[in-house]
């Protein structure tokens, strides 16, 4: 009976009075429940194993960066910079396309299975790379890989934003970031024996299909996103995963939310041109430039180039993957901490400003005024506090606002072209930094970074609205007032 309360309208024209009758007739109902929040608890194993894909996304970004040049060596394009760079690079390609497609298929199929077919992708990559004995079933496992990789991280920031309590969104947002990092350090350990052992590399691709087959395994058994439940017209299903996910004293005040949710928006198929010039377009925009002034930042540029900065200083390549490991680490669980209770926007402008100050200690370490020795140490801190800063916010702060801003109606699709914004600067960052450092020099293209770090201050503190503790339906009828 109480799924016929919720009953979707098929008429636009009736919203207004069936809005003031619920107003009257429902909330006297839910208020009490509002005045506690749904236990974390209930969630909690259900975001755990929606991070298995950023753990994985995190494995294969690191997987090849120590077994390169013995993968290189027995596949017999040793000294080939062109077959190396592809290695990488079809990898980012591959995400990119996932990336495209995440979005039609998360809606399609729903995020449980859209999880376990980015898993399929990388399982089956994985095992071609660690078998394979050329290049070309390098690159095609690669590609596969790179196509889980794309698929994974939108889903795991739709599914953790629609699953988790309002009170601890940010909270079990930050795990996302966390499991990324754990992931790049997991691909470091494994790797350390690979100059010792021959064939070790082999075994960095074939333990990856583990967690990948976790995924998918343990897939099966978490609740589907009620929101997406919902708009497929199955309230009696989104009302039993909402029991599962709140508990059953907030199922009706949560069920009153997703009605909101659906009112505000069209249920019919969403149009590209609505994204791009349409009633959608300033949140879309708000969100493409948040993840094109994250890799404009620099901090891929700093990812690549650190190793070559801490060996000037003396500091073996391992370990100064150590360092920028665990200054991304502890950057992400203490943003897991704050998100909460200081909140999104907050975190955004003290990274990127953090990030900003860091390039200047890099523009002042490659300066003629700082003795060489002097220099060595600025540009190492210089590195560690820019990694540090970027993890408080710019890193996992995008990933998780993206979704609450975005209506539901447009949320997948919109994340999936997000995506792809963020996958193509990436690519280009990567394909142009050393050039652009040889031909520019590091005290320039250093400022050029901190100079987008500030723009990114003064966007974010012009354009981003705070969203925590509040619902995603509140969220969504606050933006679509204020950009109408």
């Amino acid at each position: 009976m109480r799924s016929l309360i919720y009953k979707r309208l098929s008429s636009r024209d009736n919203m207004d009075a069936m809005d003031i009758d619920e107003s009257s007739a429902l909330t006297q109902n839910v208020t009490w429940q509002e005045s506690t929040q749904p236990s974390w608890k209930l969630s909690f194993l259900n975001v755990l194993v929606a991070t298995i894909s950023s753990f994985l996304f995190g494995y294969h970004l690191g997987v090849v960066n120590e077994p390169l040049e013995s993968i290189s060596s027995e596949l017999g394009f040793n000294g080939d910079t062109m077959a190396e760079g592809l290695v990488v690079s079809t990898c980012l390609a591959g995400a990119f396309f996932g990336s495209l497609l995440s979005g039609w298929v998360a809606d399609g199929v729903g995020r449980r299975r859209a999880f376990q077919l980015c898993a399929l992708p990388m399982i089956i990559g994985a095992s071609i790379s660690a078998t394979t004995k050329k290049l070309q079933g390098m690159l095609l496992g690669r590609l596969l890989v790179g196509v889980g990789m794309g698929l994974g991280p939108p889903v795991a920031a739709l599914y953790v934003t629609e699953i988790s309590p309002a009170c601890v969104r940010g909270t079990f947002g930050g795990f996302i970031q966390i499991a990324t990092c754990l992931g790049l350090m997991g691909a470091l350990v494994i790797g350390i024996p690979v100059k010792e052992v021959e064939g070790w590399w082999r075994v960095c691709f074939w333990v990856s299909t583990i967690p990948a087959a976790l995924l998918a395994l343990a897939m099966q058994f978490c609740a589907e996103s009620p929101h997406w439940l919902y708009k497929q017209g199955k309230t009696a299903e989104a009302e039993a995963e909402l029991e599962k996910l709140f508990g059953v004293s907030h199922v009706d005040s949560a069920m009153v939310e997703l009605s909101k949710s659906d009112r505000s928006g069209d249920t019919d198929t969403v149009e590209l041109s609505e994204m791009l010039y349409g009633r959608y377009f300033r949140v879309v925009f708000i969100g493409s430039t948040l993840f094109a002034l994250q890799q404009l930042s620099g901090i891929n540029a700093v990812f690549y180039f650190s190793s070559t900065v801490f060996r000037s200083a003396g500091v073996p390549s391992n370990l100064a993957n150590v360092f920028i490991g665990l200054a991304n680490l502890a950057g992400s669980i203490i943003a897991m901490a704050l998100m909460d209770k200081i909140g999104r926007k907050l975190l955004l402008l003290f990274s990127f400003l953090g990030m900003a100050v860091s390039m200047g200690l890099q523009v002042a370490a490659s300066s003629s005024i700082v003795p060489k020795s002097a220099a060595l140490y600025l540009s190492v801190a210089g590195m560690l506090l820019f990694v540090l800063t970027f993890a408080l916010g710019a890193g996992p702060v995008p990933g998780l606002l993206l979704p609450e801003i975005f209506p539901s109606r447009i949320r997948a699709k919109a994340m999936a072209f997000c995506m792809s914004v963020h996958w193509v600067i990436n690519f280009f960052v990567g394909l142009l930094f050393l050039r652009l450092l040889e031909q520019l020099g590091p005290q320039l293209l250093y400022s050029m970074f901190c100079t987008f770090c500030l723009m990114a201050v003064a966007f974010v503190k012009n354009n981003v609205l705070e969203t925590k503790g509040k619902t995603l339906q509140e969220i969504e009828i606050a933006l679509l007032q204020e950009y109408r």
